[in-house]
């Protein structure tokens, strides 16, 4: 673009894209084709052996998605970015690229239950090493590398009880090991964290949640080298998961991107809000955000985030059963999974997005029974207060003697 501008919201909206080669339409055209004639024998030979660019086949390019792929590596900070059909499409299809039997991986302790689920009844069946470790502490990862790991893997902060990872130190530690680093990003997107500027090699999103926005869309996204990027698109994409973005599905994630800072500025000024309330109720034990003076690791958000995110875990007096009670009495709240909507939503992790952890796994992995998730959505935050309020029990029950 002219005067190559680098406002977040303006690449958002306008990177890769020029109405006047495009007729003069102001959104992008949707490009719903399975295939792509040649001009000539000779060019689609060329095509097909990677001498000449251009689209083929829609499994492995697209245009809208090309252009989505373009705006979520600048936004991210990256060279190259790939479109997936969905957060579990961008997962899979990377470790099967990158790794082999007999490779290890390595986790964070906190993982979404379906990536968990993958890492440890997936990967392992095929003579992956899955390791777990705190990665809260770098010194932790310094000891458990060894010549076997090829990946590290963590979210940041991590779904659903908020903790965090130092990118930087534990990007540092991997690649002095020639190790890949592998971040999911979709709890922060990268409005308040570009992992890639901290060292990551692959940055990972849902973005079935904050790029798209409005619960409309199921879809996956993923930023790095061109090299690595390039592996995973004809490899872990093309070949091993097939898990290709449909063009339209590309379109409501570019739409989505044009109002993402806006909406995330909303979720996190609203997220304070509520996080300062919980903490102030005396039946609430405890509340994770990373915005909290009282979060463990919030010099560290101070440092890896602009602002701290839509998300919220807390947990009451009273463990599941007073959980479930609040969810079930709100009235303005949605009782749903999923995150990054237009709506608040609430839901119980140990029974719902991670059941597919054990009981025991949970205990082990810090998901307590009784933690509560909140994704703060785009109402009036005087109104969720309200609906939390009058939800919330009045006193904590070992108290109330």
């Amino acid at each position: 673009m002219r005067n190559h501008p680098n406002s977040f919201s303006t690449l958002a909206i306008h990177h890769g894209y020029d109405p006047m080669e495009n007729e003069g339409a102001l959104t992008p055209p949707l490009h719903l084709t399975s295939t792509f004639a040649f001009e000539t024998a000779e060019a689609g030979g060329e095509l097909f052996a990677g001498d000449r660019a251009g689209h083929i086949y829609s499994r492995i390019s697209n245009p809208t998605c090309d252009l989505l792929e373009r705006r979520i590596a600048i936004l991210e900070g990256a060279e190259a970015g790939l479109a997936l059909a969905s957060g579990m499409g961008a997962i899979t299809a990377t470790m099967w690229t990158l790794l082999a039997p007999g490779d290890e991986v390595i986790l964070d302790k906190t993982l979404y239950g379906c990536t968990f689920s993958f890492m440890q009844h997936g990967l392992t069946k095929f003579g992956i090493t899955v390791t777990h470790v705190d990665l809260t502490v770098p010194d932790n990862l310094e000891r458990a590398i060894s010549a076997k790991t090829k990946i590290v893997y963590f979210e940041t902060p991590a779904n659903p009880n908020m903790r965090l990872v130092d990118i930087q130190a534990i990007s540092e530690i991997a690649h002095a090991n020639d190790t890949y680093v592998v971040v999911d990003n979709t709890y922060a997107t990268p409005y308040l964290t570009q992992p890639a500027k901290h060292g990551a090699d692959i940055v990972l999103h849902s973005a079935t949640k904050y790029l798209g926005g409005h619960g409309d869309v199921v879809a996956g996204l993923l930023a790095g080298s061109e090299e690595l990027v390039s592996q995973i698109r004809l490899y872990g994409m093309k070949d091993m998961t097939g898990a290709v973005m449909a063009p339209f599905n590309a379109m409501l994630i570019l739409r989505g991107l044009k109002t993402l800072e806006l909406r995330m500025d909303r979720h996190c000024s609203s997220a304070a809000t509520i996080a300062a309330m919980l903490e102030d109720v005396p039946a609430v034990q405890k509340v994770w955000y990373p915005g909290l003076d009282s979060f463990e690791q919030h010099d560290l958000a101070k440092r890896q985030m602009s602002q701290f995110g839509g998300m919220i875990a807390f947990e009451l007096e009273g463990g599941i059963d007073a959980g479930r009670n609040l969810m079930n009495n709100l009235q303005l709240i949605t009782r749903a999974v999923s995150l990054g909507d237009a709506e608040t939503l609430v839901q119980h992790p140990a029974t719902m997005t991670h059941s597919t952890y054990t009981a025991e796994e949970r205990a082990l992995h810090g998901i307590s029974e009784g933690l509560v998730r909140l994704s703060i959505g785009l109402e009036g935050v005087d109104d969720v207060l309200q609906d939390l309020e009058q939800a919330l029990p009045s006193t904590p029950k070992s108290r109330a003697a």
